[in-house]
């Protein structure tokens, strides 16, 4: 009756962190599932389904590609964070920026192009609406 013997047992979902320390330099191109935090610096791409962090000393030249991001030190490049891009007060941003939520510290420099994704699809949504409402009122 209470017997576990239908049930798979279940792995814990452990996400790797992967850490570039400062002093240290990578050049190249990564791919990951795990969260990334840069403290040194990285010239290239990074493309992941987890977080980037880039700390204070942290730098990044090139592209990232991130579910988030947050981001301390400095970055120029593009940037595609599909959900939640924080940007914190130490900050230094240039570039090309595609975000789908951002969140500006003051005090931080964002000297980029930026683009939303999820308002554009929102504002779209709800002109739909009204449309259809302004149709169905008549």
């Amino acid at each position: 009756m209470f017997s576990n013997k239908d049930k798979k047992p279940q792995k814990p979902k452990i996400m790797e962190r992967n850490v570039v320390a400062k002093n240290t330099t990578i050049v190249g191109d990564i791919k990951s599932d795990g969260d990334f935090r840069i403290d040194g610096t990285l010239e290239g791409t990074l493309i992941t389904n987890g977080r980037v962090i880039i700390g204070v000393d942290g730098l990044i030249k090139g592209k990232v590609e991130a579910n988030n991001a947050d981001i301390e030190g400095k970055f120029a490049g593009e940037l595609s964070v599909s959900n939640t891009l924080t940007i914190k007060t130490t900050a230094d941003i240039s570039g090309d920026v595609v975000i789908g939520k951002l969140s500006v510290e003051p005090g931080a420099s964002f000297n980029a192009t930026c683009t939303m994704k999820g308002a554009v699809k929102e504002l779209n949504t709800s002109n739909d609406q009204k449309r259809h409402s302004e149709k169905t009122a008549s």
